[in-house]
């Protein structure tokens, strides 16, 4: 029998959770039922993609600098990476602010509407303002002293400290470079093997995504709020939506014109990735099956995808950025504010910077939409006016962040003449 292609059995799995999780919540046991017995699988499976994150981004970014082998190669690829993935963010922030401008989804919320949601989220809100003042309180320049770290072991303990680990990844691969070549040849074989080991974790992990997926969906539907609460934010949540899936055109625009790649192939090609993203709502746990994914399927040189995905699923969160405009300005016209353009422009700055700072694991957007707030001179208590929605936008604006990645890996791949016109595998 012909084995099921994995974006398939992914999506089934994930219509199985759906309904698995709809039929339980009409037994007054079945809530607690998929929380103790299901869920549990579904954790188990995102702590297995998140127990090799880190492993993976400090072998492929080690394997793809000393691959490079002179410094020029890096700081090209590198200043082209960083550009495209600003330029894509800024676009997300337009868009966004755009569909909310055209749409006016906050003045749709009625007031009563409006006190009972912030009476159900104040204190998820207050808990994400906290973090957010923690930030903003630390100065200017602490971002640039976060970024070094003290301890590179502590660092890689924790997959909030991605950003270290990259950097010290980074300054490892240049250390290789630049010493004599017969020197860094047992260096270099060891993150070579340690490096195709991570990947074959990657597939054994992967045999089991169906049915950790599944457990995911399952237990979002039962701890899901209230229909009414949904039903309240259905004009912001299609807001965002629509949004969302312009970036999602704009990305296929972009692979069909400047790489010259079908895009139905592309979609193939990176749909078990963005099923895994929408089940995850983590580009940091879904890194992994990004990276398989953009080399053997979308021909992406190793080289090339071992540097630029792992800096995307930290930097380059369109998705987020896109979220955090439209949550600005719906919760400003949910108050009955009317923004400025001066006000408008701020939030394309900040969205992009806040973006850029957040983390790649679930809810980090929240965190970065108080600073983008804060800026705009919105009131922050609006936060708990998007919290009841939050879980399943985040699932569709990761997928936009790592459709994003992949594209803007192969653009780069392109412009270095890294793109295999034949990729390893066939599309599946």
């Amino acid at each position: 029998m012909k084995k099921i292609p994995l974006h398939w059995s992914i999506l089934l799995g994930m219509t199985l959770g759906v309904l698995v999780g709809v039929i339980f919540t009409t037994f007054e046991s079945g809530p607690q039922m998929i929380s103790h017995w299901v869920k549990p699988f579904g954790t188990i499976f995102i702590n297995a993609l998140k127990l090799i994150a880190m492993p993976l981004i400090l072998g492929s970014l080690i394997k793809g600098v000393s691959d490079l082998k002179d410094i020029s190669r890096l700081s090209r690829m590198g200043g082209r990476t960083i550009g495209i993935y600003i330029m894509t963010t800024v676009v997300a922030v337009i868009i966004g602010l755009i569909m909310v401008n055209t749409i006016k989804p906050g003045k749709s919320i009625s007031e009563e509407t409006r006190q009972e949601l912030v009476i159900a989220y104040q204190s998820d809100a207050e808990e994400k303002q906290a973090v957010a003042q923690k930030q903003k309180d630390a100065g200017p320049l602490q971002a640039l002293v976060d970024l070094v770290p003290d301890n590179i072991f502590k660092a890689t303990t924790e997959n909030g400290n991605m950003l270290q680990v990259i950097f010290f990844a980074l300054f490892f691969g240049i250390g290789l470079i630049l010493i004599p070549a017969e020197k860094s040849k047992p260096v270099k074989d060891f993150f070579d093997a340690f490096n195709e080991v991570i990947l074959k974790l990657i597939d054994l992990i992967m045999l089991v995504a169906p049915y950790g997926v599944f457990a995911l969906l399952a237990a979002l539907v039962v701890e899901s709020p209230s229909l009414e609460l949904f039903s309240a934010l259905g004009m912001y949540a299609l807001t965002l939506v629509i949004g969302l899936f312009l970036m999602g055109l704009f990305y296929l625009l972009m692979v069909r014109i400047f790489v010259k790649f079908n895009p139905k192939k592309f979609i193939e090609g990176i749909a078990p990735a963005q099923l895994l993203a929408f089940s995850s709502s983590s580009s940091a746990a879904t890194l992994p099956v990004t990276m398989d994914r953009v080399e053997e399927y979308l021909g992406v040189d190793e080289e090339v995808a071992s540097f630029v995905l792992p800096i995307g699923a930290t930097i380059n969160m369109d998705g987020t950025s896109l979220y955090q405009a439209v949550a600005a300005v719906f919760i400003a016209q949910a108050f009955g504010m009317d923004l400025s353009v001066g006000t408008q422009l701020g939030i394309i700055m900040t969205a992009t910077l806040a973006s850029i700072g957040a983390a790649a694991v679930p809810g980090a957007g929240m965190v970065m939409l108080v600073i983008v707030l804060g800026q705009a001179g919105i009131p922050e208590a609006g936060l708990a006016l998007i919290f009841a929605i939050d879980r399943p936008l985040d699932m569709c604006r990761t997928v936009v962040n790592i459709t994003g990645d992949a594209s803007v890996s192969m653009l780069v791949a392109k412009s270095v003449d890294k793109l295999s016109e034949y990729p390893k595998k066939k599309w599946s």
